[in-house]
């Protein structure tokens, strides 16, 4: 009986995963108005499972302040109009206190910093998947059929990500057996974390084949990726285990809910995103470093 309900879930998992890869391709590779629509539908589902979870510790974020944030973060992405960033973050935290005073609700200051947090955490590094795909475009179109290097940089995260999810989940399976966090998450193991960082680095050299990097770079990329979203994951379920969860909802059969199933891409896409606009698609950040200290030195000794 135990065989048949863990196969069932095992094949649950296989067709949920399978369909919502299909769906985030199709998006990915149209990009614009599709994907946009993608990552809303994406970040209301966890800014919902976000609130809900909290919930069960006793505080009361606000729902419609992270929601009404996250899609104005969206939103100003996808218009390319990031100066308004940073005043929406200045109202996004003004109102997370504002909320709280005029609903009066305990605990305070919870509920202001898990508000915020929120807006954050659910809306604004989501929202880099379409930094990522802007890349190498200089307009706003309601489609992007034609290959760029967004494009490329995003299937590159996106297999990276998902090998070490796949990797991780049966290296763990067939060969875990020492715990890698056993408080936060008692079921990931040092082998599982392992199989699926190997996973994901050699996805990641094919990149120099469809992406004009080094094979330096792309290893570089995929360690940074796979260990960004393995601490991710690692994130999440510190949440959940802070509440007592075992999963963020039951929306998608075998892999719990949404914010269970992106929980990884959410630290590792923006992590992908500094890394390719300041070490692959520019001036190394770290020469530039090394240039300006380079000058101060001549200029005072």
């Amino acid at each position: 009986m135990a065989d048949e309900v863990a196969k069932k879930n095992k094949l649950s998992r296989v067709i949920t995963g399978t369909i919502i890869s299909l769906i985030s391709i199709a998006a990915i590779i149209l990009g614009s108005i599709p994907l946009f629509v993608l990552l809303v539908i994406i970040i209301t589902l966890c800014s919902r499972e976000f609130v809900k979870i909290l919930r069960y510790k006793g505080f009361h974020p606000s729902l419609s302040i992270i929601l009404f944030s996250a899609i104005v973060f969206a939103t100003l992405t996808f218009f390319h109009r990031f100066d308004m960033v940073p005043s929406m973050l200045t109202l996004t935290i003004m109102a997370s206190f504002l909320t709280v005073l005029f609903r009066g609700r305990q605990p305070y200051i919870v509920n202001v910093a898990t508000t915020t947090l929120g807006a954050l955490y659910c809306g604004w590094l989501p929202c880099h998947i379409l930094l990522i795909r802007q890349i190498g475009l200089d307009r706003v179109a309601a489609f992007q059929f034609a290959p760029s290097e967004g494009l490329s940089f995003l299937m590159f995260v996106f297999l990276a990500v998902a090998l070490t999810d796949i990797g991780a989940y049966y290296f763990g399976v067939r060969f875990g057996k020492h715990k890698l966090a056993e408080v936060i998450s008692p079921k990931k193991t040092i082998e599982g974390a392992v199989g699926g960082a190997l996973c994901a680095i050699l996805v990641s050299i094919l990149g120099i084949f469809y992406i004009d990097i080094s094979l330096c770079q792309a290893i570089i990329g995929g360690i940074l990726i796979t260990l960004s979203a393995q601490l991710g994951d690692l994130s999440e379920s510190l949440i959940k285990r802070d509440a007592g969860v075992k999963d963020s909802s039951d929306i998608l059969p075998g892999h719990g809910g949404m914010l269970d199933r992106f929980d990884g891409y959410i630290f590792a896409i923006p992590v992908a995103y500094y890394y390719f606009m300041h070490f692959c698609n520019g001036t190394n950040v770290f020469i530039e470093f090394f240039n300006y200290l380079k000058g101060a030195i001549n200029v005072y000794f």
